[in-house]
């Protein structure tokens, strides 16, 4: 019996082992497809074989010497890092307030923001793209910061959950000497929530560095313009041709992203966990 079940169990752990296999292979073919595309000559994308026969970096080169890749790389930044340090320092104090403070209103508050929450962000894009219209901020960067931050108190939750994990006896026990809402924030909570703020930091950060959709409808002049912006209209304004270009520039942009979800993988999990634990 004891050896049924023991081998019963072993083939259920390969049964899983095998689904995990072909679910990474399901995920990492795209990708490396697109890798491969960015070196293959020619426009097309498609092509018989992954590997492909002869290799070239001319659509790289052409990147940067036919269109303002290298300017676009810096507006992405410039609006992916603000989004970041603005997000994080909202999002952080929402749940701070939701977690420690109790006053009237406070439930029905959270659910609000619940709610919100769920409805899809271009529901507004109308009404908030007539509000910068009316304050002069189209085809501005700080537009762009503007909304992506602004946004951010929305995904209070996770910091709550995680705020709920550190024991109030540390905060009491700062609170008898003295210590200030600032203080208590500052010196205790901030420290004890490194992975979280880890978390918070690296999604807001990927969030406001491929965003199109807004991105395409704010900006308008061609060395403003983002990177997701400016790869949609390489093809768009090439008839649909350059693939092979648009593959290039697709592989320049995942690296600086792939380099910090390595870099902060260990606090990206350890963030994740510990808001799941509570939530």
């Amino acid at each position: 019996m004891r050896t049924g079940a023991k081998v019963k169990s072993q083939i259920g752990n390969l049964a899983c082992y095998v689904g995990l296999i072909l679910v990474g292979l399901a995920c990492i073919y795209p990708a490396l497809w697109v890798v491969m595309s960015s070196f293959r000559p020619g426009t097309a994308l498609y092509s018989e074989q992954l590997i492909p026969t002869t290799f070239t970096l001319q659509h790289y080169k052409e990147l940067f010497d036919t269109y303002p890749f290298a300017q676009w790389f810096v507006n992405t930044l410039k609006v992916a890092f603000f989004t970041m340090i603005f997000s994080t320092c909202l999002v952080t104090i929402t749940g701070y307030v939701f977690s420690k403070f109790r006053f009237r209103g406070r439930k029905n508050l959270m659910l609000s923001l619940l709610v919100i929450g769920m409805f899809p962000g271009f529901m507004s894009m109308i009404a908030v793209y007539i509000l910068l219209m009316q304050l002069h901020l189209l085809d501005t960067h700080f537009s762009l910061i503007l909304v992506y931050s602004a946004g951010a108190p929305m995904g209070f939750l996770y910091v709550k959950s995680y705020f709920d994990t550190i024991p109030q006896s540390l905060i009491d026990a700062a609170r008898i000497d003295g210590a200030g809402h600032f203080t208590v924030f500052r010196s205790i909570m901030l420290p004890l929530s490194k992975p979280m703020l880890v978390f918070i930091a690296l999604t807001s950060f990927t969030g406001g560095f491929v965003d199109f959709i807004f991105a395409n409808m704010v900006l308008s002049t061609p060395e403003k313009q983002t990177l997701a912006v400016g790869l949609f209209k390489i093809v768009q304004g090439k008839f649909a041709t350059e693939f092979t270009l648009f593959a290039a520039g697709c592989v320049l942009v995942a690296v600086p992203l792939t380099l910090l979800f390595v870099v902060l993988q260990r606090f990206l999990v350890e963030g994740l966990t510990a808001g799941a634990e509570k939530g």
